[in-house]
């Protein structure tokens, strides 16, 4: 009886190996492959063409200067609300906390509607602020506040945890023996935090990179102007130009998985030293 117990453990283990593996390659590598498979066979010139068209030049440098105001704002504010929610108290705390998870738990698309209803041009505020020359829907301020918006728990989220770990009983001792609130903040909090800022950082970038419901909805996806990588992929398909979308998705996949690779590779060196 012990004997049959001993040798089922393996298979248990294995067939749980297996439909794991089994479940990733459904979901991830054979998509992956079939745009690659599709990619391979495209013609070489059409892909170039797409690719170095002013319209996908135009996309890409779009979506660049939109993750890089996103990943600003949000890597900030997101620091800024794990120290409030992890070192002072006060009445809504909780509600906060639970708001932060809201572009989870929303559609993108329901999110660009909002911003629409409130900054569009007979929004509640977006009338007020076109009298004053300030256009923030169909323009790059709506398209880069509907992606703070969608990727504004990442950071948040992963520094909380690792910041009632690690952080207050540093700052208790610094500010003990002297150190101002700026000191404390950059020699203890700050590399006590850096990998829970590194991993929203990741996820908040990759995020903004693919990022399209909400965009969709707010930019009016105005080609050289307002169209962003996913809605050029998008218009692309439409237009029936399979070769300009299949790049232009890879270079985007590309780019993402790239960049969480190396935060996961950096990260597994940090831990072997």
């Amino acid at each position: 009886m012990q004997k049959s117990y001993t040798t089922s453990i393996p298979i248990g283990r294995w067939s749980l190996i297996t439909l794991t593996l089994f479940w990733f390659m459904l979901l991830i590598l054979v998509p992956v492959g079939g745009l690659i498979q599709k990619l391979l066979a495209s013609p070489v010139g059409e892909i170039l063409h797409g690719l170095g068209s002013r319209t996908a030049v135009n996309a890409f440098l779009l979506t660049a200067k939109v993750t890089g105001m996103t990943i600003l704002v949000n890597t900030i504010m997101g620091v800024l609300m794990a120290r409030v929610l992890v070192k002072q108290q006060f009445r809504g705390k909780l509600l906060i906390e639970g708001f932060i998870d809201l572009p989870f738990a929303i559609s993108p698309v329901v999110a660009g509607f909002m911003i629409v209803i409130l900054f569009g041009p007979y929004g509640w505020l977006g009338g007020w602020l076109e009298g004053m020359g300030i256009k923030v829907v169909y323009s790059l301020p709506g398209i880069t506040l509907a992606t703070i918006f969608v990727t504004l728990p990442f950071v948040a989220k992963e520094v909380i945890p690792v910041y009632r770990q690690f952080g207050m009983k540093g700052e208790e001792a610094a500010l003990v023996m002297g150190a101002s609130q700026w000191q404390t903040f950059w020699w203890i909090t700050l590399p006590s935090i850096k990998w829970g800022v590194i991993y929203g950082v990741t996820l908040a970038l990759a995020r903004s990179l693919g990022e399209f419901g909400a965009v969709l909805v707010v930019s009016g996806n105005i080609i050289n102007q307002t169209q962003t990588a996913t809605l050029y992929i998008h218009q692309q398909f439409t237009d029936f130009d399979y070769s300009g979308a299949y790049a232009a998705s890879l270079v985007i996949a590309a780019v993402a998985f790239t960049i969480l690779i190396a935060i996961q590779t950096i990260t597994n060196r940090h831990r072997e030293t």
